[in-house]
């Protein structure tokens, strides 16, 4: 895990979610819809805390957790910069597969957006899962965030030099029956490993969830920079059609394939 702890030390993951704010936008328009109106919330793999923050200034009380100890260091300074500090439980450094400082059932509902990005071993993918079925009360909500296998297909054959070794077929052939990404050069993502889409339900049901949804997060990753500037120029309220439009088809299973991030919504039934 020190390579992935590595890259996201030199990463800047809160300004990506303002850089691609649809990602961001579609899931919290979820979350919302599907949240209990009060609570416990776990934040697991929470990176710098911005759902946190979120869900506290909405009143409820926070758990949060990361694998990386600068991310951890920086929620935590978000929460006093924005006067929040009051709605957090506390703020833990540890692996989403061993939640060692967390009892059973303590929270109403659980986030995990991040950790299933990078268990490359089912063992761990498995662990990882119920440990969040562990901490979450029966009858919880939890949301958990994958990775398309197919969808990374296509960036690597779009844009291969960005995504080396997938930069020829043999390697890309051996990455969709694996899932399992290392990025060649160095400071790059990776430690990485991207769902079959029709595996997520089947997995999570495995672990003891019922299914409620399953979304693309950020279908907008296929547009350029110079699609967004399109729309940008026609105005705030134009782009926040387009906004509407991308959250209102995310549910649609036809568009999950080209979604560079999925978030599977289920409940904990045992």
């Amino acid at each position: 895990m020190s390579n992935i702890i590595s890259y996201y030390n030199n990463f800047d993951e809160w300004g990506r979610l303002d850089r691609e704010p649809i990602e961001f936008h579609v899931n919290w328009h979820f979350i919302k819809k599907y949240m209990p109106k009060t609570g416990y919330v776990l934040d697991n793999g929470a990176g710098p805390g911005k759902y946190s923050m979120e869900l506290a200034k909405e009143g409820y009380m926070v758990t949060l957790t990361d694998l990386t100890p600068k991310l951890v260091e920086i929620a935590k300074n978000k929460a006093h910069e924005l006067n929040l500090t009051s709605q957090f439980n506390g703020f833990y450094v540890c692996n989403a597969r061993e939640l060692n400082n967390i009892s059973d059932e303590q929270f109403d509902s659980s986030l995990m957006l991040g950790p299933m990005y990078h268990l490359q071993e089912e063992n761990d993918r498995i662990k990882a899962v119920r440990e969040l079925n562990r901490v979450t009360k029966k009858d919880g909500i939890v949301f958990v965030a994958f990775m398309s296998r197919i969808r990374h297909i296509l960036t690597s054959l779009i844009t291969p030099e960005s995504w080396k070794p997938n930069d020829n077929i043999d390697t890309i052939n051996e990455f969709d029956q694996s899932g399992v990404f290392n990025h060649k050069d160095e400071g790059r993502f990776t430690g990485a490993y991207y769902f079959n889409i029709e595996d997520i339900k089947l997995f999570m049901k495995s672990q003891g969830f019922e299914s409620l949804e399953l979304i693309g997060s950020n279908v907008g990753a296929i547009l350029s920079n110079e699609n967004w500037d399109y729309w940008r120029n026609k105005g705030e309220q134009e782009v926040k059609n387009v906004l509407k439009l991308l959250i209102d088809k995310s549910t649609d299973p036809y568009i999950l394939g080209i979604s560079s991030h999925l978030l599977y919504i289920g409940r904990k039934v045992n």
